[in-house]
């Protein structure tokens, strides 16, 4: 089907997990893991193929989510756009570096950073919850010294994110909010850093001939109605509730994947 490496249940299976993980990606941000968790758990696929491919979708997500959060309003402000400019800028490098470092990793100990790193978000973010969710460090991106720290993070959320074949949501949001950075306002601005992220880390696998083009577009393209979705789902929703439901999400995937 579609020149696809497996059968057509499979295919209508990926495109049903694509399509809620959208609505996760504007609403909570780590929607777009599900679609890495898919074509790892349930595909052949070797972790390059999952992370480049995963990466291909994530350009056009990043760009649809970027836009209706500038039709909402939240990527208007300074503090939006400063935000958006020092991290997706420091993610590009971090970007190129994971996808290269990715070619060293065997699948299962892919599987296993994967899961360590859902956990790990997880469980900060049900714990600041918790405690009442003040934040850890109080970040001012009009200063030199707020700058520095979100240009350290924004590498090293690159990396990762290129590494396993995440997009920027799914590290960024979590980060940006045990920061300061307002729920709504941080998923908008990792909507441009995913942009960033996304672009340079599939160019890299690409470089490794491990992007399947044909299978990005049939997972992109629900994804990206999941997407619009999920953007008006979030100005529905209580901010706090999303907070919660995002540590969940990422606690409960991390011990199948790690595993």
């Amino acid at each position: 089907m579609f020149g696809l490496p497996f059968d057509a249940p499979l295919a209508f299976l990926l495109v049903s997990i694509a399509f809620l993980s959208g609505i996760g990606i504007t609403t909570i941000g780590p929607g777009g893991i599900f679609v890495t968790i898919a074509l790892y758990s349930l595909t052949p696929l070797s972790s390059g193929q999952v992370a480049g491919t995963a990466h291909a979708t994530f350009v056009a997500t990043g760009l649809v989510g970027s836009a209706v959060y500038l039709r909402s309003g939240e990527m208007r402000t300074g503090e939006g756009r400063a935000l958006a400019i020092v991290l997706s800028l420091s993610s590009v490098l971090g970007a190129l570096t994971g996808a290269y470092a990715n070619a060293f990793v065997p699948r299962a100990v892919f599987g296993a950073l994967l899961g360590t790193v859902s956990m790990a978000v997880g469980g900060t973010i049900l714990f600041r919850v918790r405690r009442g969710f003040s934040p850890v460090y109080d970040l001012e991106i009009g200063t030199s010294t707020g700058r520095v720290t979100l240009g350290v993070l924004g590498f090293g959320l690159g990396v990762a994110s290129g590494l396993l074949g995440i997009g920027g949501p799914v590290l960024a949001v979590p980060t940006l909010v045990l920061v300061g950075v307002p729920m709504l306002l941080a998923v908008a601005v990792a909507q441009v850093q995913s942009i960033f992220i996304a672009a340079f880390a599939t160019a890299g696998y690409a470089l490794q001939s491990t992007v399947l083009l044909s299978l990005a577009v049939v997972v992109g393209i629900p994804l990206l109605l999941g997407v619009v979705v999920g953007w008006k789902v979030a100005h529905a929703v209580d901010p706090n509730r999303l907070k919660v439901t995002l540590g969940f999400v990422m606690l409960g995937v991390g011990p199948y994947l790690a595993l």
